[in-house]
């Protein structure tokens, strides 16, 4: 093992962690972290504006489908559907990045004794 994989293993780290953004070919990228550090905080501070932009998107959405709202062009439709589509995209990575970052209940109960049944 890498002394890097050795320290995420002491640290009870199961992995790289899984940023908010890829490469310009459309990559994944990887950060191998505690949690602390300027890029774990920049990678925090990305994802709360992700998923705020898409809730503001969607807030945008639900006016427009609205009984009364102004009837969109086919071009704002398209428009609407690619930001939507983005911050479905986005919202999903983050959910990605921090499902894989909760510990395993699985192991946990099994380091417990337990065996999960009652």
């Amino acid at each position: 093992m890498r002394r890097r994989d050795l320290h995420d293993a002491a640290a009870g780290l199961t992995g790289p962690r899984l940023l908010p953004w890829t490469t310009p070919e459309g990559k994944p990228c990887y950060l191998s972290t505690d949690g602390h550090g300027y890029l774990a905080n920049l990678a925090d501070n990305i994802e709360s504006v992700q998923i705020g932009m898409g809730k503001e998107l969607l807030e945008y959405a639900r006016d427009s489908m609205a009984p009364g709202a102004k009837i969109l062009t086919a071009t704002e439709y398209r428009w609407l559907a690619c930001r939507l589509t983005e911050a479905l995209a986005d919202a999903l990575r983050v959910a990605d990045s921090r499902g894989q970052r909760l510990p395993d209940s699985e192991g946990e109960a099994a380091e417990e004794g337990g065996d999960g049944d009652v």
